[in-house]
């Protein structure tokens, strides 16, 4: 697998939108959709293919079953309901993955199964039992902040390793959260501005929120969302001036 710096760009893919291949060339690790959100068993084939081609990890990106609203909508499932929902999506993937001859590596939620996994407790530990209970020990992927100690410790007790990430392309709140996307400047599209947020993660260890405050925190891997040109040209920027 390709290191940058120490630090891994990360990518969702297999979501039928976006250019996978030419993100595929800049980043290290690929969040494959499962399904439920977005994609199907071709996407996630196209996906995993390319990954083995470039070098790339390929983790799980498992949402909430909402095609229509692409996973963004919170829904209250049972914590039974919410681990067949997930351990169907990551199953699919892993057996792909398996008759492709590669490994899943890591699982990272995705859209408001995310959100409701850094919010609330039972949730997050929801998805480290359900990680924990999956064959070759994947990493769970989450929301690197401040205070993470919490975050730890359960961890270490299901007995599943994390993976920080931060990113690259969205606004923070003075709280180390995500600037919800309905508000203004929640996601940037300007490349530098990605690229500046980057570098401030890579050298200073913290990020800027949307009212000034710089927030510490360190990260294994950024995510760089695929959906649009301009986040392809910041990956190959992040890239390029990251490297070795």
């Amino acid at each position: 697998m390709r290191h940058i710096g120490g630090v891994k760009l990360n990518a969702d893919v297999g979501e039928g939108i976006g250019d996978d291949e030419s993100l595929f060339r800049w980043i290290e690790m690929a969040n494959v959709a499962c399904g439920a959100h977005a994609g199907g068993p071709e996407e996630m084939t196209e996906a995993v293919d390319l990954a083995m081609s470039y070098g790339v990890a390929v983790g799980a990106h498992p949402g909430y079953p909402d095609r229509e609203g692409f996973g963004r909508k919170s829904m209250k499932l049972s914590s039974a309901e919410l681990t067949r929902v997930v351990i169907e999506q990551v199953e699919a993937l892993d057996a792909i993955c398996q008759q492709a001859g590669t490994k899943l590596q890591y699982v990272k939620p995705h859209g408001a199964l995310y959100h409701d996994m850094m919010a609330y407790q039972e949730v997050y530990e929801a998805m480290l039992q359900v990680v924990a209970s999956l064959p070759h020990s994947p990493a769970l992927m989450i929301m690197a902040r401040e205070d993470d100690a919490l975050d730890r410790r359960l961890a270490a007790m299901h007995g599943v390793a994390l993976l920080f990430e931060a990113f690259a392309d969205r606004a923070y709140t003075a709280k180390g959260m995500l600037l919800d996307r309905a508000e203004p400047g929640a996601v940037y599209s300007d490349s530098e501005r990605m690229l500046e947020q980057v570098m401030q993660l890579a050298h200073e260890g913290g990020v800027t929120s949307y009212c000034g405050k710089t927030i510490a925190i360190a990260a294994d891997t950024i995510c760089v969302h695929g959906d649009n040109q301009a986040s392809i040209e910041a990956a190959k920027q992040i890239h390029l001036a990251l490297r070795p």
